[in-house]
């Protein structure tokens, strides 16, 4: 078993994760650069169950960008090995298992919100009523119904986050991987949509890989917190949450919430002294 000692205190619920849908192995990433090489990775093991909310929370600059992007075959690893739903990470975004949210919302504002959500349909063959159905329905499902004809710079930085949530989630991706949507948002943006996100998650239950800065945001999302070290990243920890799988903003003042965040802060300032 991978960290026994994230393990040993496992709730009950964990004995009933599904079938895995990322394994890492002993996965390290180094940059070859002009002077020496940049150790970004370093031995990373990380089992990922299907159905998972899994937030990466570390100090700038260790690595949990370039953890998620190796996972999305958006980068190599120099060693190790790494599987999605059994598959190389390439053969598996080959198979369109992947939506990719970045930081900023990354949408063309020549393009209606309705037409940037049907790009990869359209690009994937379907039809333009079939895309335009399944747009439709996914804009629904981020409280965007109404926007469809409206265009991006029309539209606050959370709406655009949430377009660009619907699109990742158009092609039915069996893996959200969500890099600091929030983070540049307002606090009250911010809370409003980490609730949206974590009852879309309650409703899909896809697995989700979501990169953060925050603690609290960490907590209050996910089923696991996977603790980084600074450069080169490593894995200090994984914290099993204990709060119950349907959530409202209102947790975060309860003793259960404060200890889980506690236990991350724990985690990071363990890391730096490593």
């Amino acid at each position: 078993m991978k960290n026994p000692e994230a393990l040993s205190s496992l709730p009950a619920a964990a004995s009933h994760r599904g079938r895995l849908a990322v394994e890492v192995s002993h996965a390290s990433v180094v940059y070859q650069t002009a002077d020496s090489p940049v150790h970004a990775l370093e031995d990373i093991d990380l089992d990922i169950h299907e159905g998972e909310f899994i937030a990466l929370i570390g100090p700038s600059g260790c690595g949990k960008t370039t953890l998620m992007r190796v996972i999305a075959d958006l980068e190599k690893i120099s060693a190790g090995q790494v599987l999605v739903n059994g598959v190389t990470p390439h053969q598996a975004r080959l198979a369109r298992a992947y939506g990719y949210v970045f930081q900023a919302p990354a949408l063309f504002p020549w393009r209606t919100v309705l037409a940037n959500v049907t790009l990869p349909l359209q690009i994937q063959g379907r039809s333009r009523a079939d895309s335009n159905s399944i747009a439709l329905e996914h804009l629904a499902r981020v409280g965007l119904t109404g926007f469809e004809s409206k265009y991006p710079w029309q539209l606050s930085g959370g709406m655009q986050q949430r377009v660009s949530i619907a699109r990742a989630l158009s092609f039915e991706p069996r893996i959200l991987m969500m890099d600091e949507p929030f983070g540049a948002l307002d606090e009250i943006t911010r809370d409003r949509l980490n609730e949206q996100l974590q009852q879309l998650w309650q409703r899909e239950r896809r697995t989700v890989v979501f990169v953060t800065h925050s603690i609290a945001e960490a907590v209050y999302l996910s089923t696991r917190i996977v603790v980084m070290s600074p450069r080169p990243g490593r894995i200090v920890k994984v914290i099993d949450s204990l709060l119950p799988d349907e959530r409202h903003l209102g947790l975060r003042d309860t003793p259960a919430f404060i200890e889980v965040a506690h236990a991350v802060r724990e985690a990071l300032a363990d890391g730096h002294h490593d």
